[in-house]
């Protein structure tokens, strides 16, 4: 069988395999929650396995090079074995939300194997009231937040009965692994390409000046604007400590009309709404510590994705805009008035458009050089933890007929930090998913409530708010 082309990972993928170490596990993921009795463990392997030629990165694992500038490859896995991949197992008695929450954080505090593909499906029985879970671990050098949604289409269907997926139309063989040569070839091929776009670049640039002046203007504004961003640093808080590899996860459910009564009361965006409520939730949580909120305004990652409508779906594309989350104001509504203004002004800002530029920069960066970019992407000094906020699908999805009635995604915690919040719309839900570090956050369920309680305040403002009905 002939070799394929070997894919090399993007700058930005790469970089999650740089940040990652013994105690910040770069894997995303998510619990669901699916109405009716489990699958057979057989019947579960035989969904996946017809479906997965339809993302084959599934059945790749990382290939390393002398010239692959820090950014490995990707190959089949020769030895590929879906039941290593997919796990089975059960929750204690009594099979309720606590066992779950537990479940979902142990998983979690695991590295996943980088000689093998990088991820795990898990398939939970023994949840109560007539239902199972799944929980799915990917790295983020696979995938990203965004486009992980859509590759729910491999296990999950928009009917209980649907029509049969199109197959592949004969079993999968492994590309032989490849050999030294080849590999050494990939790395040549990806620095040739890099070196064709430069080119292909400047020819653009001679050919239209006055383009290529402005795109170079608004690059450095982003870039200064990044700089100036990194000479701010991020307030310290009890978030940013030395984390170990043990993790707690709480699940937060809400509506998606609470948030959306909030929004078209007071103005800004559901994304505005839910950085103001997990402020809140925050300034709670240091008053609970006994710390000073007084003329403290912490900062999130908020991820970005730049996926245009062109893109395959393959690797990472997102840049990180840091948010604000005013911690001093005490009122919710003043909160959400600042943080609107506040991302109505970084939406305005190059800074989305200077992380893009040190993204592409990276392509040509050496391995040292990219190991040192990603840490800084990742410093405290520029953020106290990643909140991201992924949009999933406002109509119900089923695996094997089944109805999945709840979706909660699972971020990561970078080296320093404690706490990361992913939220995640579906079929008319919000739901947040904390995941902290166990010794850091023993009062991570302190957290979920406040967050429950601020949306809770907001949504009452909202409907007071209301002109009465005539």
């Amino acid at each position: 069988m002939p070799q394929r082309h070997l894919d090399r990972l993007t700058p930005v993928d790469a970089s999650f395999l740089h940040q990652e170490g013994p105690v910040s596990h770069m894997h995303i993921g998510g619990l669901t929650i699916v109405e009716g009795p489990p699958p057979s463990m057989e019947e579960f392997l035989e969904q996946i396995r017809r479906r997965l030629h339809v993302v084959p990165r599934y059945r790749h694992k990382l290939a390393y090079t002398a010239l692959d500038s820090g950014r490995p490859v990707w190959i089949d896995d020769p030895s590929f074995n879906l039941e290593y991949h997919v796990r089975h197992t059960a929750l204690p008695e009594p099979g309720g939300w606590e066992q779950l929450q537990d479940l979902t954080a142990r998983i979690f505090s695991q590295q996943l194997d980088r000689s093998k593909p990088l991820w795990e499906m898990w398939l939970i029985e023994g949840l109560e009231q007539d239902r199972f879970a799944l929980i799915t671990k990917t790295h983020h050098a696979l995938i990203d937040g965004i486009a992980g949604v859509d590759l729910a289409t491999v296990l999950f269907d928009l009917s209980p009965d649907p029509p049969p997926l199109p197959t592949s139309g004969r079993p999968w063989r492994p590309h032989p692994e490849p050999g030294t040569a080849h590999l050494l070839a990939a790395g040549l091929t990806g620095a040739l390409r890099t070196g064709m776009t430069l080119a292909e670049g400047a020819v653009d640039a001679l050919t239209h000046p006055e383009r290529a002046l402005t795109r170079a203007r608004e690059a450095a504004e982003g870039v200064g604007e990044i700089i100036w961003a990194g000479l701010n640093p991020a307030p310290q808080t009890p978030l940013n400590v030395p984390i170990g590899p043990h993790r707690r996860f709480v699940g937060v459910t809400s509506q998606l009309a609470d948030l959306k009564a909030v929004k078209n009361a007071f103005g800004g965006t559901v994304n505005d709404v839910v950085l103001a409520v997990v402020a809140g939730a925050l300034r709670s949580f240091l008053i609970s510590r006994g710390r000073r909120t007084a003329g403290v305004e912490m900062r999130a990652l908020v991820p970005v994705s730049v996926r245009t409508e062109d893109d395959d779906g393959g690797g990472n594309r997102i840049v990180v805009m840091r948010g604000p989350l005013p911690v001093y104001i005490s009122g919710p509504l003043n909160r959400l008035r600042f943080v609107s203004n506040a991302m109505d002004g970084l939406k305005e800002s190059k800074q989305a458009l200077g992380a893009e530029v040190i993204s592409g920069a990276q392509n040509f960066a050496p391995p040292t050089i990219l190991a040192q970019a990603s840490r800084l992407n990742f410093s405290t000094r520029l953020f106290n933890l990643i909140v991201t906020n992924v949009p999933g699908p406002q109509f119900p999805l089923y695996v094997l007929g089944r109805e999945m009635l709840q979706a909660i995604p699972v971020a990561f915690l970078p080296e320093n930090h404690a706490l990361a919040i992913a939220i995640m719309s579906y079929n008319g839900q919000m739901n947040f998913g904390l995941l902290g570090d166990f010794d850091a956050l023993p009062d991570i369920d302190m957290i979920g409530k406040n967050i429950a309680a601020e949306l809770a305040t907001l949504l009452e403002l909202a409907r007071e708010s209301a002109p009465a009905a005539v």
